[in-house]
C-alpha cells in the first residue's frame, strides 16, 4: 500500500519500522520539527525523523498541518492511508479524508479509557490492571474513532512508563500490517467504542511531587507512572537546605509511621498508610542511581521526614 507515516517520539518508531518491513510503501514520513535539546540546546530530530532519514525517507516537518500548503501538499500524495502513532497535531478534516482508506490512529489504552495525551502514564497512575493497543479511524474528536484492532496488555507491578511503553510500540507495531490487510480487503468492520470516556490529560509539573500522606499503591502507582519523565520528586533535608530528588522506581514495603519518615537504611519510606521502598532514585544535578549507591553519598537515616 502506499502510506504516510505520521510520527514523532521514540514509541513510534518500532511501527515505521514493521511498515517497511512489511513491503508497503511509504511516500512520505510527518514529524514535528526539529526542537532544541541537551546543554547545548542544538536543534535536534525527533527520533522518527532521524529513524526514516536512516532508511532514505522523505521527512516533512510542517509547524501545523493545519496549514493551507501542508494540506495541499499532503493532499498531493495520492495515500491509500495514513498511519499516525504519537505524532502530536491535530488532523483536520481535509487532511483526514485524504487518503484512500483515511487515517488509521495507533493508540495505548483501552479506548475509551484514557483518551487524550499521556494514557500509559495514567493507567500507571490510576493503578490499572491492564491497558491495551489499539489501532483506530481517525474522527474530528479525540480519539473518538472506531477501533478496527487491538490487543490487551496487563500492567505488572513493577512497570514504569517508560518499560510498559517499550513493550506497547513494539505490541502495537504489530497490528499494522493486520489492520491494512483487514481493511483493504473490507475484511473488518470498524467497532464502536463503548463505555463512559476518561481522560488522560497531559501530565503537569505541578503533580509531579510526592503526597506522601497518600497510600503505599497510590504513591507507588505514582512514582512508577512518571518515571522517567517527568519523574516524581521530593525533598530531602541536608546541612546545605532542602535537596530535590526524583524517585525513579519503588515498590511496596512493610512498615508504618508518620507520612514522609525514613524507616530504615534501605530507603524504605512512609506513606498515609503502609510504606514504599525506593528501588532507583536521582538527586538533582545527578545522574539516576539505585538508592543503595546513592545512600553511601547522602545519608538519610531512619527518622529523617522527606518533604
Amino acid at each position: 500500500m502506499r502510506l504516510a507515516f505520521m510520527g514523532t517520539p521514540d514509541f513510534a518508531v518500532p511501527s515505521l519500522a514493521e511498515l517497511l518491513a512489511s513491503g508497503h510503501e511509504i511516500v512520505a514520513v510527518y514529524s514535528q520539527p526539529p526542537r532544541p535539546r541537551g546543554r547545548g540546546q542544538k536543534l535536534t530530530p525527533s527520533p522518527v525523523h532521524a529513524f526514516a532519514e536512516t532508511m532514505g525517507l522523505p521527512v516533512f516537518t510542517p509547524d501545523s498541518m493545519k496549514a493551507p500548503e501542508a494540506v495541499a501538499d499532503f493532499q498531493s500524495l495520492d495515500l491509500d492511508a495514513a498511519c499516525v502513532v504519537a505524532y502530536g497535531q491535530i488532523l483536520n478534516a481535509e487532511v483526514l479524508a485524504a487518503p484512500r482508506l483515511g487515517c488509521l490512529n495507533l493508540h495505548g489504552s483501552l479506548l475509551p479509557r484514557w483518551r487524550g495525551a499521556a494514557p500509559i502514564q495514567r493507567a500507571i497512575m490510576a493503578g490499572d490492571a491492564e491497558t491495551g493497543v489499539q489501532i483506530m479511524q481517525m474522527s474530528l474528536g479525540l480519539d473518538e474513532g472506531p477501533i478496527l484492532l487491538g490487543e490487551v496488555m496487563d500492567i505488572r507491578p513493577d512497570d514504569t512508563a517508560a518499560s510498559l511503553s517499550e513493550r506497547m510500540a513494539h505490541v502495537g507495531a504489530g497490528l499494522w500490517p493486520r489492520a491494512l490487510a483487514a481493511i483493504d480487503r473490507g475484511g473488518v468492520t470498524p467497532t464502536e467504542q463503548v463505555g463512559e470516556p476518561t481522560y488522560a490529560r497531559k501530565i503537569t509539573p505541578a503533580e509531579a511531587r510526592i503526597d506522601w500522606t497518600r497510600p503505599a499503591a497510590e504513591v507507588d502507582a505514582h512514582i512508577r507512572g512518571l518515571s522517567p519523565f517527568p519523574g516524581a520528586w521530593f525533598e530531602a533535608p541536608s546541612e546545605a537546605g532542602p535537596v530535590r530528588i526524583k524517585a525513579l522506581l519503588s515498590a511496596l514495603a512493610d512498615g508504618s509511621g508518620a507520612p514522609g519518615a525514613v524507616l530504615d537504611d534501605a530507603l524504605t519510606v512512609a506513606c498515609g498508610t503502609g510504606a514504599v521502598r525506593l528501588i532507583r532514585v536521582q538527586r538533582e544535578g545527578k545522574a539516576a542511581q539505585s538508592a543503595e549507591e546513592m545512600l553511601r553519598g547522602f545519608a538519610l537515616p531512619a527518622g529523617t521526614v522527606l518533604g
